[in-house]
């Protein structure tokens, strides 16, 4: 997950380096380079979509990987399950009441 993350972290990096180079580009390009600028972007951002969509799958399949463990735990042990609920409240009421 961690290596995911940092290459996701590293593709937009390279992304936004990119369209800013192009942007800076296009302030003084005009006519066909203009445009051949535009559709550099528009390509860039292209593979980019693609990338976070490989990324955004990755991470909808490991949340429901979670969710079922979790839910599976709590049917399995629903008494730990109440409990540790009920930890993590007293735990927020401390917080909240201190401020």
């Amino acid at each position: 997950m961690e290596a995911t993350r940092e290459k996701l972290v590293v593709d937009i990096k390279t992304l936004l380096a990119d369209v800013d180079s192009l942007l800076r580009q296009a302030a003084a390009a005009t006519g066909d380079e203009a445009r051949q600028l535009r559709q550099r972007a528009e390509d860039l951002l292209d593979q980019a979509q693609e990338r976070f969509a490989g990324a955004r799958e990755e991470v909808v399949r490991r949340g429901k990987v979670a969710t079922r463990a979790t839910d599976d735990w709590v049917h399995d042990n629903p008494w730990g399950a109440i409990g540790i609920g009920a930890a993590l409240g007293l735990v927020l009421g401390f917080l909240i009441a201190r401020r």
